[in-house]
């Protein structure tokens, strides 16, 4: 059986920190304005990173519409 290993999502431009265990990027583009080495990435794994067009529908203005509730949700 095979061990498993917590994982945390944190933002690429977030500071590294001793915990963080290895650091695995999850993304078909580098950010910006960031170097490789400021990074301290172990991996970067661009194909299993979302598709291009999945990553502009996302982005995309859904007419004003909010993605997720921010209070309590009535029931139906």
């Amino acid at each position: 059986m095979a061990t498993q290993h917590p994982v945390k999502v944190r933002r690429i431009y977030d500071d590294p920190l001793p915990a963080d265990g290895t650091r695995v990027l999850v993304d078909r583009l580098w950010p910006r304005g960031l170097t490789k080495e400021k990074a301290h990435l172990d991996d970067w794994c661009k194909g299993v990173a979302p598709s291009t067009e999945l990553r502009k529908w996302y982005a995309h203005d859904h007419g004003g519409v909010r993605r997720r509730p921010t209070g309590p949700v009535s029931p139906l």
